[in-house]
């Protein structure tokens, strides 16, 4: 039990019995009296506790007010866990963007910080023992992302010049933004196109300008989302799908067994220790460099086009390094 839960116990005990003697709270705390006796003392001195010593009943209890109204501890509490997971999401926040929110959680962010330094662990020691290491995330800039928050929340659209890397040419686009998605370090919009009158998932970096629209946005249903942009493998997904059946060596499959690459693959060991997985998939782009990534390890099996794909590039690939 941390600090903060007995802070409760100690709260609901005087509440619900009125007179509470030392060995009851002993027994119940299960700490030493040492502890107990800074916990009535924080209580006290902190959270302004009116908790005084009956000497007649000889136990501990709540003081009246003059108005009689039973005392109630202050504002919002959590416990320790709880508070060390927000300040991780609070790192996480701060390490997705660099400056992009943390101007808006530093009030929370200071309370909590004051709460936990009252815990059982300090802000510096978990600080320093949790980090949170973004890999290969992009920049964005930070008032386009803001601006995308607001319109996303007050379902207004938005107009913005996009930036297509296969192609390499800018586009005006008015788009009815419906979420934001955090995905392999980088944030993502799932939008209504109203240039392709179709769902399209959008990179945040390649947002050049954006601008806030008086136009509402076009609501599009969470099934409609779902099916259309989760149901094929990874961000570039569709709700037309094939399904790729790769074999990974005895040896990786240790660690692909417990990886989740689409939350309806299917998974089973051959005979030979091999592991197959299956896993739904629209475009191909992301599954191709996923593959690519474990080298010989892996093995397309199905479908045909696929492996012609992956072959195409480990072609292309040898071409490249043959003159070196």
């Amino acid at each position: 039990m941390d600090r903060t839960e007995r802070f409760h116990l100690i709260d609901q005990m005087l509440a619900n019995q009125r007179v509470v003697t030392r060995a009851q709270f002993l027994d119940a705390l299960e700490v030493s009296p040492a502890t107990f006796k800074r916990d009535l003392e924080y209580l006290r001195d902190r959270l302004m506790a009116p908790i005084v010593w009956d000497r007649e009943r000889r136990g501990y209890c709540y003081q009246k007010s003059e108005d009689g109204e039973q005392f109630q501890l202050p504002g919002l509490w959590f416990n320790t866990s709880e508070i060390q997971a927000l300040l991780t999401m609070d790192a996480l926040l701060a390490n997705l963007q660099p400056g992009m929110l943390s101007h808006h959680i530093e009030p929370l962010r200071s309370r909590i910080r004051m709460l936990l330094d009252e815990g059982d662990h300090s802000v510096d020691e978990i600080s320093r023992r949790i980090r949170i290491v973004p890999l290969a995330a992009k920049a964005y800039r930070s008032e386009n992302f803001q601006a995308l928050c607001q319109a996303l929340l007050a379902r207004k659209c938005i107009d913005m010049t996009y930036y297509s890397r296969p192609t390499d040419s800018s586009s005006e686009r008015r788009v009815s933004p419906q979420r934001l998605i955090y995905y392999r370090d980088n944030w993502y919009l799932d939008g209504w196109c109203h240039l392709r009158q179709a769902l399209r998932s959008f990179s945040i970096d390649a947002i050049q300008a954006l601008q806030i629209s008086a136009e509402p946005a076009v609501d599009i249903s969470e099934d409609e989302l779902n099916r259309e942009l989760e149901s094929g493998y990874g961000i570039f997904s569709g709700a037309e799908t094939q399904q790729a059946v790769l074999r990974f060596s005895p040896q990786l499959a240790r660690w692909i067994s417990r990886e989740t690459w689409h939350p309806d693959q299917t998974g089973e060991y051959d005979d030979e220790g091999y592991y197959l997985l299956r896993v739904p998939y629209s475009q191909d782009t992301e599954l191709i460099m996923d593959i690519l990534k474990h080298a010989a390890e892996v093995e397309v099996i199905e479908p045909r086009e696929l492996r012609n794909r992956v072959k195409q590039r480990i072609d292309a690939m040898r071409e490249l390094y043959a003159n070196g």
